[in-house]
């Protein structure tokens, strides 16, 4: 039987503009929550930073 992983949504928000512009999933257990990754911001459009945001 496998374990149920916590898991919670997050926001991950532009570094440069401060948009909210992705909603994601992590592993709450273990992950480190200073997570950035770069994915595409509309406004700029261009590859920004994004870092993990709790509402």
């Amino acid at each position: 039987m496998a374990k149920a992983q916590k898991r919670e949504w997050v926001w991950l928000q532009c570094t440069e503009t401060g948009d909210l512009n992705y909603r994601t999933q992590i592993n709450v257990t273990g992950t480190d929550t200073k997570l950035q990754i770069v994915k595409y911001c509309p406004r700029l459009r261009k590859r920004t930073t994004h870092k993990v945001k709790r509402k």
